[in-house]
């Protein structure tokens, strides 16, 4: 929903609030993302469960649009930004992901390569987007990363004297196509998009993304047979509702309402919070390095985001 509308809707203490709370918001439902993996890849392909992810989403939004009688793109070129941001951001980045983790990347490893995103944002935010990044920020950047790995520092362990053990090259190439694609996005997004309705737009980036999907499956052959158990049904459920459209809808307001780099460092927390919850979930080991790990990932956050803020005077 765009901010004016929220505004509306809301009362400034209240609309202040729900500003404040999207952050924390979006890294808890975006973390669980790679849960969500965890229930339907092993029933489904996962260029096929994405298409049908994608055009589930469309589907649901539409009506959205339509009772909401939000505006479309005033003009066709941004409705083609949108879908070329579509391609990047979903089609590109859980792709990506995807195909990683079903080519037996674990979860763990696939979110540490992402946890490459911020330093990558930050990198081209300057020269793209003409945003400027502090010494602050750099240094949480890099706290952030620390402690990134220091979460999944047993992960990353060679076992049986093996640097691939249940994976090959393939699946790292894999989830790094993914952290350029959503990097690529997220610049796209704030430097194009910047005037379009979240909920058309997605319209517009999931709709693109669906076809690239099915575009996929057709070249590679991919098996489409889905088998329909109550795990897959609920990790489908989850996926579209919470994650398409609660937390890219999330992201979506705070690329437009804040600084990319910003932004970005937002997804280092992904990783913690999701070894937080497969802790609680899965009964996944979750030792004193990851504790610590966590901690200093915070940290970073805080400083990469400019936080606590300012001030300006009245």
């Amino acid at each position: 929903m765009p901010r004016d509308e929220t505004r509306a809707l809301l009362s400034p203490a209240a609309c202040a609030a729900f500003v404040t709370a999207m952050p924390a918001l979006f890294v808890l439902l975006w973390s669980t993302g790679f849960i969500g993996a965890r229930f339907v890849l092993p029933h489904s392909q996962p260029l096929t469960f994405l298409a049908l992810r994608f055009a589930i989403t469309v589907a649901l939004f539409l009506p959205l649009v339509w009772l909401a009688r939000a505006p479309w793109p005033a003009r066709p070129a941004l409705a083609g930004h949108a879908m070329v941001a579509g391609l990047l951001l979903h089609g590109g980045y859980l792709g990506g992901v995807f195909v990683a983790i079903e080519w037996g990347l674990p979860a763990g490893i696939a979110a540490l390569i992402a946890g490459l995103q911020p330093l990558l944002t930050a990198v081209a935010a300057g020269p793209l987007l003409g945003e400027r990044v502090s010494a602050r920020q750099w240094l949480g950047l890099g706290l952030g990363l620390v402690g990134v790995v220091m979460v999944l520092g047993d992960k990353l362990a060679p076992r049986a004297g093996a640097l691939f053990d249940g994976f090959g090259p393939e699946a790292v190439a894999a989830a790094a196509v993914a952290v350029l694609a959503i990097t690529a996005g997220t610049l796209y997004q704030k430097r194009y998009c910047g005037g379009l309705d979240p909920r058309t737009g997605a319209v517009f980036q999931f709709g693109a993304a669906m076809l690239a999907m099915l575009a996929a499956v057709w070249v590679t052959g991919e098996d489409t047979t889905i088998a329909w158990t109550p795990g897959f049904v609920f990790g489908l459920v989850w996926l579209v509702v919470v994650l398409s459209i609660g937390a890219v809808t999330l992201l979506m307001l705070l690329i437009r309402l804040g600084e990319a780099a910003r932004v970005a460092s937002l997804f280092y927390l992904v990783p913690p919070v999701t070894a937080l919850l497969a802790w609680l979930l899965f009964d996944e080991r979750l030792g004193v390095l990851a504790l610590a790990g966590m901690a200093v990932v915070a940290v970073g956050v805080l400083l990469a985001s400019g936080w606590p803020r300012r001030r300006r005077p009245a």
